[in-house]
């Protein structure tokens, strides 16, 4: 009987979720009615079930945590601790960095997200002519997150799917 299994460290699963702040402000669905009704919808996201492996590392720790011991079908809201999610906000992160070493010819305008030389995305907090102020703190650091979340599958180990 599939449906009795419970979810264990290395399975792969499918997940429907939405994020949430602690005010209620969506940051994240994988859910398109969710997604327009909280005015985040993305014409380039393609939306569907979110793909994992548990326990593995491959997403925040309180979600890891969260889908243990959980049945096909079950939903589950998470109340995930920035210590369990993407970190505390740590000032050191906010960095005067010089506009030549960012390889800019013109300053950044403050609130901007920008691409370091590294690849980094960063977002920009104020900027001059000789350099700009960029947080490389992740967007959700220092943040308690809501996740609504709905385990439409476990994919077993012989890559069978069954779905709920």
């Amino acid at each position: 009987m599939e449906n009795s299994r419970t979810v264990e460290k290395g399975d792969y699963l499918l997940i429907d979720y939405t994020g949430k702040l602690e005010n209620g402000t969506v940051f994240d669905t994988t859910l398109k009615e969710k997604a327009l009704e909280a005015g985040i919808y993305s014409e380039e996201k393609k939306y569907g079930p979110f793909f994992f492996r548990a326990y593995t590392g491959q997403v925040i720790k309180g979600i890891d945590a969260g889908v243990l011991g959980m049945r096909e079908g079950e939903e589950k809201t998470l109340k995930i601790a920035p210590e369990e999610a993407y970190g505390e906000y740590k000032d050191y992160l906010v960095q005067k960095i010089p506009l030549s070493r960012l390889e800019l010819k013109e300053p950044p305008k403050a609130g901007k997200i920008i691409i370091t030389p590294g690849g980094r995305e960063v977002k920009v907090i104020d900027s001059t002519e000789t350099y700009a102020i960029l947080d490389f703190n992740h967007e959700l650091a220092g943040k308690t997150l809501i996740l609504e979340m709905r385990l439409v599958s476990i994919v077993n180990g012989s890559g069978n799917v069954s779905l709920s």
